[in-house]
């Protein structure tokens, strides 16, 4: 039986977060490894449908993808959903508070310099850029930043 529910929080570096079943009832749990769609798609907020299996802790689910509407478009566009919805602003498009603002590029790389300056003192200014660099990468990867 399909279910249509929404991300309630997913890790990207783990793998894993839970989905709310819009019909309510226990949270199920859902792993990179049972989705049909990029991880990159995956937010808080995002709709999906799935398979519901009893898994060894619980619920999970399987064969996850988009909810789409009846047009074939899907609920929550993929990728820059949180974009999309306001998230920037600390706002989604139904005026409540979103989980985590996104950081444009700029903001981002400065908050990283400073937890680094902050972190290990000693560390010289290239260094500083080769770590700020990939945790550039890193943060673009899972859609962490605008742009």
């Amino acid at each position: 039986m399909v279910v249509s529910g929404r991300v309630i929080r997913f890790d990207g570096t783990r793998g894993y977060g839970f989905i709310a079943p819009e019909d309510g009832g226990e949270d199920v749990f859902l792993h990179v490894n049972d989705m049909l769609i990029p991880e990159s798609y995956v937010r808080s907020g995002t709709a999906l449908e799935f398979e519901v299996e009893d898994g060894d802790r619980g619920l999970k689910a399987s064969s996850v993808r988009l909810a789409t509407n009846p047009d074939g478009t899907p609920v929550t566009p993929p990728v820059a959903a949180a974009a999309a919805t306001g998230a920037a602003s600390g706002r989604t498009a139904s005026g409540d508070d979103a989980l985590c603002d996104a950081l444009s590029r700029g903001q981002y790389l400065r908050e990283v310099t400073e937890v680094l300056l902050e972190s290990v003192p000693t560390l010289t200014g290239a260094q500083i850029v080769q770590v700020r660099n990939r945790f550039l990468q890193v943060a673009q990867g899972h859609g962490w930043i605008e742009g």
